[in-house]
């Protein structure tokens, strides 16, 4: 007989928008109730936010980038090859799972304040010596990182706009939840985001849902918007 167990050990509670506190049981053993729990590899919050995700990413983010100090330090590698393996094996730890954030401006500056600092220290820009930042994107060939997160974004909300109907993230997308919100000013959401950023691009969600059923011109439109410099120019 082929059924399925569950264990009470690595089983896990999280209650969203809910006052009950009644516990869980499984074979008379209560289940563990937790504020967040990590799936894929992301952080996931009682209260919808990417904070702790944010500060997860930028730990991990900051450990890869230490374990290549001999890397940046080094006088045989050309700046060109040190910023592929930034790219590579730095940003993409930082990034991940980013097109999903909910994130606000306090995170956002975290996140600027490392990418900033670890291009200065590949470049060997210390203090008292100064340079802007867009001479600093200029000389790496990089980019804000605010301009790479919206583009992930919008290239995942294409993704999601070519879904079936039916689809759960495309269900999700569409939803309100029932009930009054607490008084006070709304809280900044992933799709008060992209609503944001496809008004700033003259759209409307109709005008984006057909425009994203054509891939090659959803992805023109994106790249028009959140141009991305060539590393090899």
């Amino acid at each position: 007989q082929v059924g399925l167990h569950i264990s009470t050990t690595k089983t896990q509670i999280m209650n969203v928008n809910t006052k009950s506190t009644s516990a869980i049981t499984l074979n008379d053993q209560p289940l563990e109730q937790v504020e967040d729990f990590t799936y894929l590899g992301s952080i996931i919050s009682k209260d919808n936010g990417a904070q702790k995700d944010i500060k997860s990413r930028l730990g991990k983010a900051c450990g890869s980038f230490a374990r290549l100090a001999t890397i940046w330090k080094s006088n045989q590698y050309s700046l060109k090859t040190k910023i592929r393996l930034y790219n590579s094996n730095v940003k993409s730890v930082l990034l991940y799972g980013s097109e999903c954030w909910r994130i606000i401006k306090t995170d956002m500056k975290r996140i600027q304040v490392f990418h900033n600092g670890c291009l200065r220290k590949i470049c060997r820009i210390f203090w008292p010596k100064k340079i802007r930042n867009e001479d600093l994107y200029e000389m790496t060939g990089c980019n804000n990182i605010a301009t790479e997160i919206k583009k992930r974004r919008l290239t995942w909300l294409g993704h999601v706009l070519r879904m079936d109907n039916k689809r759960i993230p495309k269900v999700a997308l569409r939803w309100t939840p029932p009930g009054k919100r607490k008084p006070g000013r709304p809280k900044v959401t992933w799709r008060r985001t992209a609503e944001a950023e496809l008004k700033e691009m003259g759209l409307t969600w109709g005008q984006a849902q057909k425009i994203a059923q054509d891939r090659a011109r959803w992805r023109v439109l994106v790249e028009a918007l959140c141009p991305i410099r060539d590393e090899e120019d």
